[in-house]
């Protein structure tokens, strides 16, 4: 492996919760998740009593921000709720999954650093089958 890939490996493992910062403006405010990093970003819906696959990914790390109602989180074995504002950090390779045990609609937004490809996702259980 040559250096500049062990530095990728190594940013992808590295857990980037504490980068996120808020600037206040007379209007209001702004929160900062990542700045000038290939990253592919997109908010996720779980619908009620519905949860994604358990999964792992080798090419790729993954930041969540919940951003309203309540989520399963499942973290290499370990498993809480997640409320929203709650940052997640899943490390590349880790196994995870969320789930909504709810009775309402939750969203996150996923911040995805490194390649992104969903060709990627190995699925270690799966509700439907996939």
């Amino acid at each position: 492996m040559t250096d500049s890939q062990n530095d990728s490996q190594t940013d992808l493992t590295r857990d980037r919760r504490g980068d996120s910062f808020v600037v206040e403006r007379p209007w209001g405010r702004f929160q900062q998740f990542v700045s000038g990093e290939p990253v592919t970003v997109k908010t996720i819906t779980v619908e009620p009593g519905h949860r994604l696959s358990l999964q792992t990914h080798g090419h790729r790390a993954e930041m969540w921000h919940v951003l309203d109602g309540e989520l399963q989180i499942t973290l290499d074995g370990e498993t809480w709720t997640a409320g929203q504002g709650e940052m997640i950090w899943v490390p590349c390779g880790a196994e995870h999954r969320m789930g909504n045990a709810s009775e309402e609609p939750a969203r996150i937004l996923e911040v995805a650093f490194g390649p992104f490809d969903e060709a990627d996702i190995v699925r270690l259980e799966d509700d439907y089958a996939r």
